[in-house]
C-alpha cells in the first residue's frame, strides 16, 4: 500500500521540476539580455535633444529660412508705393522690366515721371526706336494709349506678345487706372506712387518692405535703392542693347503705336 502511495504522488510532483528549471534560468537570460537591449535603446535614442537642453531656454540655433520672391514687376496687377524709399524703388521696378522682360514687355512712363525717375531732359528719347519704353507726353496721354490697347487686344482676340506696365504718379486719376485695371483683368500692371487707394507697399529710406499679406507673398524683403544717374545710365543701355536687337533680321516687331 505505501509503495501505491508513493507511485500515486509520484505524477503530482513532476510538473515542479521544469518550474524550477525555468525559475533558474529567467534571471540568467535576463543578465544576458541586458546588454543588448541597452545598445538597443542607445541607438533608438540617438540623435534626440536632451530634455534639459529642450527646458534650457531659447533655441540659439538661427530661424529656418522663409522664402521670399525675386523682383518681379509684373507680380500683382497693381502696387502702390509710398514710402521714403518709393521712388527708388519705383525706378527699380522699371529698369528690372526692361532689363529682364524687355522682350516680352512694354513699360509705359508719362513724361513727368520719367524726368523723376531717370532724369531725362525734356527733349530726350522722343525718337527712341526701342521697343520696349514708350514715354507719352502726360499720364492724360499714357492712359488714352493703354485704353486704346487693350481694348484692340480685347476686340482681336489675339495673344499679346508683349506685358504692359504703366509705371507713374496716379495723381488725379486714380479712379480711371482702377476702372481700367477692372475693365482688362490680366491686361496691364502697374506700379504706381501718390495717392493710389489699392493695394500698397511702405518701402522706408533702406528699402525695407512693409505690406499687407498679400502684398509680401510677392515682394522681396527689401528692394534696393538706385541713384538718378546709375538708373538713367542703365536705361540708356538697355535701350540700347533693344534697338541692336531690333535692327537684326530676326528682331522683335516694332515699338508701339504712338497715340
Amino acid at each position: 500500500m505505501r509503495l501505491r502511495e508513493q507511485a500515486d504522488d509520484e505524477p503530482q510532483a513532476r510538473p515542479v521540476q521544469p518550474v524550477l528549471l525555468l525559475g533558474l534560468l529567467l534571471p540568467a537570460a535576463a543578465a544576458l539580455c541586458y546588454p543588448f537591449r541597452h545598445r538597443i535603446y542607445a541607438a533608438a535614442t540617438a540623435g534626440m535633444p536632451v530634455l534639459a537642453a529642450s527646458t534650457a531656454g531659447p533655441d540659439p540655433r538661427p530661424a529656418p529660412f522663409t522664402y521670399r520672391p525675386s523682383l518681379d514687376p509684373f507680380a500683382v496687377p497693381a502696387l502702390g508705393l509710398a514710402g521714403a524709399g518709393a521712388v527708388d524703388s519705383a525706378r527699380v521696378l522699371a529698369l528690372s522690366a526692361l532689363d529682364e522682360h524687355g522682350d516680352s514687355s512694354l513699360v509705359v512712363i508719362p513724361r513727368p515721371d520719367a524726368t523723376r525717375l531717370f532724369g531725362l531732359a525734356e527733349d530726350e528719347l522722343l525718337d527712341d526706336g526701342a521697343a520696349g519704353l514708350f514715354i507719352p507726353g502726360n499720364l492724360d496721354a499714357a492712359l488714352a494709349y493703354l485704353e486704346t490697347e487693350l481694348a484692340i487686344r480685347r476686340n482681336s482676340g489675339a495673344a499679346p506678345d508683349r506685358r504692359l506696365l504703366l509705371v507713374a504718379d496716379c495723381a488725379e486719376e486714380a479712379a480711371r487706372i482702377a476702372a481700367l485695371l477692372d475693365r482688362h483683368p490680366g491686361g496691364l500692371s502697374a506700379v504706381l506712387l501718390g495717392p493710389w487707394t489699392g493695394a500698397r507697399a511702405l518701402v522706408d529710406d533702406e528699402g525695407l518692405v512693409d505690406a499687407s499679406p498679400g502684398l509680401t507673398a510677392h515682394l522681396p524683403e527689401r528692394l534696393p535703392a538706385m541713384s538718378r544717374t546709375e538708373a538713367r545710365d542703365r536705361l540708356h543701355a538697355a535701350l540700347a542693347r533693344q534697338t541692336e536687337d531690333g535692327r537684326r533680321p530676326s528682331g522683335r516687331r516694332p515699338g508701339p503705336r504712338r497715340p
